[in-house]
């Protein structure tokens, strides 16, 4: 039986073989953690295929994830959900499951948390107990320590596709129509400022990564992340930017602020935010006033209510009148695009809507495109984005641009 206790035992012979005086390759830890393993299975014998298993889980508890290892290695597998070393929950096609494998102790969760973070050079302690972060294929690590997280060390991963979804790829799983995308094509490609909303895994960086494949190839980008998720592969000039947390010290911040300000010194045609959250969507829409082009992202429950949380954010930031920042924002925002994530766990496109204007002192939407359901098969949700009856009322763009209205997907 291979319980916890064997494998950290198994462990520990590991290291006391190894010679810590040079550098140990794979191929050699590889060998090593063979040999321990066949040692073992003298007096315990196992299958061939369990004591694989366990020559892997040995080899990634040094230098991989551990026992998460496989799971990233999974492409049906989208999100990890660590809530203390012996309870996991991963994510796949939607549907949560716990994980029959758990780490042998709360101290080795500890040990691989600090080391995914110490690789992006992030710190995370009892003094600054949260923090984000990424691995190298580009995951995205949210870590929650003691004495915040009261069951032991938390750590969610969400990851993310090696080949981000294409616009064609979305309009043929059902998540949008093609006349939808068509229509979007021609926005971007004329410069229209975008802001895509929805709740928690709705999909909206796999929507602004595909988004970006109709921003023209001449153009310079910069993308500004709390993290760095974006896979903005077709456009050569590239600027990806961070943030990064204060040291122990307390020094050596970097905000999504300051780096929203810094990026206007680098000549960018079109800034994409990954997500504001707070104070930064002040200087995101100042950004967007002065005759940039961007896209961003945030948190809501559909169009109308991510305009009133911009405005409670920018009131985070400076004491505005609020007339002010509604101007503001409609000033800087053209389009709202809402994601929703179904009663069927698919992720669907509910709303388009153009930010129209400021009317009657409140920031009015015109909804250009809406989801209707049009009922349930066998579980599915069926229905799809219809056009509304309504024009875009702001077209100035796309005429200085020479673009018509809903071309092709191309």
């Amino acid at each position: 039986m291979l319980t916890d206790e064997v494998v950290l035992e198994l462990r520990n012979r590991i290291r006391s073989k190894i010679d810590f005086s040079g550098a140990l390759t794979d191929e050699s830890l590889m060998k090593l953690a063979e040999e321990v393993v066949f040692q073992w299975c003298e007096r315990h014998p196992l299958t061939a295929t369990e004591k694989v298993s366990l020559v892997k889980r040995l080899f990634h508890s040094f230098r991989g994830l551990d026992i998460l290892q496989p799971l990233m290695e999974d492409p049906s597998v989208t999100e990890i959900m660590i809530n203390h070393h012996a309870e996991i929950f991963v994510e796949r096609q939607g549907c949560l499951t716990p994980l029959s494998v758990s780490f042998e102790s709360r101290e080795r969760l500890e040990d691989l948390i600090q080391t995914v973070v110490a690789s992006v050079n992030r710190v995370v302690n009892e003094s600054s107990p949260i923090v984000d972060a990424r691995l190298k294929d580009g995951s995205r690590v949210h870590v929650v320590l003691p004495p915040i997280a009261l069951k032991g060390p938390c750590m969610t991963i969400r990851k993310f596709p090696e080949q981000p979804l294409s616009m064609e790829q979305l309009v043929s799983l059902g998540s949008l129509t093609a006349e939808a995308a068509a229509f979007l094509k021609d926005l971007i490609g004329a410069g229209y400022n975008v802001f895509i909303s929805g709740g928690t895994g709705t999909g909206k960086t796999t929507f602004i990564n595909a988004l970006t494949q109709f921003v023209p190839a001449d153009e310079r980008i910069v993308t500004i992340e709390d993290s760095a998720e974006l896979q903005i592969r077709r456009l050569p000039n590239l600027v990806s930017m961070e943030t990064r947390n204060a040291n122990t010290e307390g020094k050596g911040e970097i905000t999504m602020r300051d780096l929203i300000r810094a990026s206007l010194r680098m000549r960018p045609n079109r800034i994409i935010v990954g997500e504001v959250r707070g104070g930064e969507a002040l200087d995101m829409l100042q950004a967007l006033n002065t005759g940039h082009s961007g896209m961003s992202t945030g948190h809501s429950n559909g169009a109308g209510d991510m305009i009133a949380r911009l405005e409670t954010m920018v009131l985070s930031a400076a004491e505005l009148p609020v007339q002010v920042i509604r101007q503001q924002i409609a000033s800087a925002i053209d389009i709202v695009i809402h994601l929703a994530r179904f009663r069927d766990r698919s992720r669907r496109v509910k709303e388009i809507c153009e930010v129209a204007g400021v009317e009657g002192g409140e920031i009015r939407l015109n909804p250009l495109f809406l989801f209707e359901e049009e009922g349930e098969r066998n579980g599915k949700v069926l229905g799809g984005l219809k056009r509304t009856a309504n024009a875009l009322i702001h077209s100035g763009k796309l005429r200085s641009a020479g673009r018509g209205i809903g071309g092709g997907l191309g």
